[in-house]
């Protein structure tokens, strides 16, 4: 047995039978809870004294920088915590300040897939509160400005979408597009991680083009997927060729899984459920090493990293949305026993040499080990996961904070400041701590007690399933088809949504705790597809995989990873016409079976879905849904 796998059995059985020697009793749990709002403040109050209107806080030097765009980033990043802790004039006053200085004209090139879940994110999550009497923090005279600044950065952004595979570029200049010399490389994370924003933004707008975009980059990841059903790090977003093929579910990759669970919760699309759990099964059969995950060639599964970095975190708290406790239990307990080690978790912690890995030995303040602590004390209601949060908070308290807020820590072995604070950290950290420990007292907050169920975006920005956002009934999509009041659109799920009402009288939608079984049959659901081809899998219907699932569940066999020359030579294989699919007719006119497509264009080909969204959509949409110029 390799040692790092003995690792594996002697954490799995340390961390499943020890307990901490005295638990959180409910005064203490609010006495924490109170030192985690005098942490937010003391950084939240450094920013705005020290580097406001910059983007970011240097809370050692106690000055300011511009690190994403130059437009507050720290204060937008921080607008729903501000009302999340009750804070009605703080929150009044950042919102009218955003709507009146804000502007994205600006000569800059950003980060897709940051300012997505940064900026387009804390606005929307933002406006959905300061616009709704029943959050109870409806700013007085808001008039929808923050929802028209993020329609304007989404449509700024719109430029990077325009690729072959619909996969979008990393970068975009805010006001010229993309650069000729941008680089057509892209993290799976980066494509992959914008459906839950830009799909709320088409909903509130009714402007259809920011959910087709975004869900049709997410096709154009999982079409390329392995055989074993992994997708790699990078991709090239032209070619549609992997030019890293590491699998995991960490760094670069993390929360394109997160987001295939959540836009579902939240949007009611079977299709994100449909990859969600082929991914995850793939995910749990060749990454999982009770309790760790490893990362692995995307082809072969042969292991390539015995490497936990800190980014995995995130997993035991996406397992609990997805029901799967117990392994979700063992992890946490695993990654945990690293920042035991440590006082934070490192960047990377090598599993093989039970060490450090060279490069990556700081903590930037990062939530995802806190965030599966709520999760999992949220699901379980079991104290130890507050005592976790306690030494969680002792750690940064102790050795994290500074002159104006909380310090990177570039070597959690020596435990040495470095002077930056990313936003994230008054956005997700001090948040997911908030909440952990609010829960443990009486839960009068917006999000625990307000008027919807919420889904927290990959930066801790907590979107309402309201009915504009969420009911079936009302949204369907096919191709990033997007419709409301039709009968036709369905999706067959409102058995997983129910209305009802609080004490006060105030509509509520509370969309039930997701079960995700163990096999699909995705094929009896009610035919929100114009033209349904009864008789076709779910795969064949939107073509997303790569051959026809012609297996029988009591049948089959494991797959086991292959090596590149036999996976060639069942591509090869597999693209001989199905005779059993039949072609289907949608309004008089023929429709190919993916299979026919398969043999025709090969599977290269079928990716050209994208794009042809695209193309349709620039015929039809207003001119200012074209072009970045337009909007200028």
């Amino acid at each position: 047995m390799r040692p790092w796998l003995l690792y594996f059995v002697f954490v799995a059985v340390y961390t499943g039978t020890t307990t901490l020697a005295d638990g959180v009793s409910p005064q203490e749990a609010k006495q924490l809870r109170d030192e985690v709002r005098d942490m937010f403040y003391h950084a939240f109050n450094g920013y705005m004294k020290h580097a406001f209107p910059l983007d970011e806080l240097r809370p050692l030097s106690c000055k300011g920088e511009d690190s994403l765009g130059g437009y507050a980033l720290t204060l937008i990043d921080s607008l729903d915590t501000l009302a999340l802790l009750g804070d009605r004039e703080r929150f009044s006053s950042a919102v009218e300040w955003v709507s009146r200085n804000v502007q994205f004209n600006i000569d800059k090139t950003v980060s897709v897939f940051e300012t997505t879940i940064r900026i387009l994110g804390g606005l929307l999550s933002a406006h959905l509160i300061a616009s709704d009497y029943a959050t109870g923090m409806k700013v007085q005279n808001y008039k929808n400005e923050l929802l028209h600044l993020a329609e304007d950065l989404a449509l700024r952004m719109l430029p990077a979408f325009d690729t072959p595979t619909g996969i979008p570029f990393g970068s975009v200049n805010l006001r010229h597009g993309v650069d000729e010399n941008e680089s057509k490389i892209t993290s799976t994370a980066g494509g992959g991680t914008l459906t839950l924003e830009f799909g709320v933004l088409s909903r509130l707008t009714n402007n259809t083009i920011f959910e087709r975009v975004s869900k049709n980059a997410v096709r154009g990841i999982w079409a390329r997927r392995s055989q074993i059903d992994l997708v790699g790090a990078h991709i090239n977003v032209f070619s549609g060729e992997w030019t890293q093929k590491d699998a995991g579910i960490g760094t670069s990759i993390d929360s394109f899984y997160e987001y295939l669970l959540k836009a579902y919760l939240l949007f009611g699309d079977e299709e994100y459920l449909f990859m969600f759990q082929e991914a995850y099964k793939a995910a749990m059969r060749y990454l999982h090493h009770d309790p760790w995950y490893v990362e692995v060639n995307m082809n072969s599964a042969a292991t390539v990293w015995p490497l936990f970095n800190s980014l995995q975190a995130f997993w035991p708290g996406l397992q609990v949305l997805a029901g799967d406790i117990d392994p979700a239990i063992r992890t946490h307990a695993a990654f945990f026993s690293v920042w035991k080690k440590y006082g934070y978790t490192p960047e990377g912690f090598n599993l093989a040499t039970l060490s450090v890995q060279n490069g990556q030995r700081s903590y930037p303040l990062r939530p995802e080990l806190i965030e599966s602590t709520y999760w999992l004390y949220k699901a379980t209601r079991d104290r130890r996961y507050l005592e976790v949060g306690r030494d969680m908070l002792a750690s940064l308290q102790y050795g994290a904070k500074c002159p104006c807020g909380y310090c990177h820590i570039s070597d959690v072995e020596s435990h040495k400041q470095d002077d930056h604070m990313e936003s994230f950290f008054l956005a997700e950290t001090v948040k997911y701590l908030w909440l952990l420990f609010d829960l443990a007292v009486d839960s009068d907050n917006i999000v625990e007690s307000g008027p919807y169920r919420y889904i927290f975006s990959t930066e801790g920005h907590f979107l309402p399933a309201t009915p504009e956002i969420a009911l079936a009934s009302e949204h369907c999509s096919y191709f990033g088809s997007f419709c409301k009041g039709d009968d036709r659109c369905s999706y067959g799920i409102l058995s997983n949504t129910r209305d009802s009402k609080d004490r006060n009288g105030t509509q509520k939608v509370v969309l039930d705790a997701p079960i995700i079984t163990k096999s699909l049959d995705l094929v009896g659901a009610r035919g929100f597809v114009k033209g349904d081809c009864a008789g076709l899998t779910h795969a064949q219907k939107f073509g997303i995989s790569y051959f026809e699932d012609i297996e029988d569940e009591s049948t089959v066999a494991r797959k086991e990873p292959r090596t590149e020359v036999e996976i060639s030579e069942m591509e090869d294989d597999n693209k001989v016409e199905n005779e059993d699919l039949e072609t289907c007719s949608t309004n008089g006119e023929t429709r190919k079976t993916q299979a026919e497509e398969e043999e025709e264009k090969g599977n290269k080909e079928l990716l050209k879905v994208s794009q042809f969204v695209i193309e349709e959509d620039n015929k039809n949409a207003n001119k200012k849904d074209q072009t970045i110029h337009d909007v200028s």
